[in-house]
């Protein structure tokens, strides 16, 4: 039952990152990867998802994560890192946009990985008579 409320709040919490992705410069990619996340959150939360989309999901979502994260050590390398959290300093220094786009991307990874350590544990329970 928790992890049913669990997915609800992710699926609730990834389509409002998808509404929020509509002013970003790039907005399809993102409204895809949050929307996708945010469908899978909620198939979960009443089923079980396919586990190859889900593994598809996460290491395509991981081998982006990796190619934006020459940008996060960047970011981690800045005297300043509060910048993260400015809407100025991703204009003045592109590292601060791959920084977010890096985390989210970890954050979905995260939920993917969850949801499929979830069904292992599902899949190995013993039957019942």
């Amino acid at each position: 039952m928790i992890s049913k409320i669990i997915n609800i709040v992710l699926a609730f919490l990834f389509l409002s990152f998808v509404i929020v992705q509509f002013n970003d410069p790039d907005p399809l990619l993102w409204i895809t990867i949050y929307g996708n996340m945010a469908v899978l959150c909620a198939w979960s939360a009443f089923r079980t998802p396919n586990k190859y989309w889900v593994l598809l999901a996460a290491i395509g979502y991981f081998a982006y994560a990796l190619f934006l994260f020459p940008g996060a050590i960047e970011w981690f390398k800045s005297p300043d890192r509060s910048l993260l959290f400015d809407d100025l300093a991703k204009m003045q220094y592109p590292y601060i946009e791959e920084t977010r786009e890096c985390l989210g991307l970890l954050v979905c990874v995260l939920v993917l990985v969850w949801m499929l350590w979830k069904q292992k544990l599902s899949n190995n329970k013993p039957a019942q008579a």
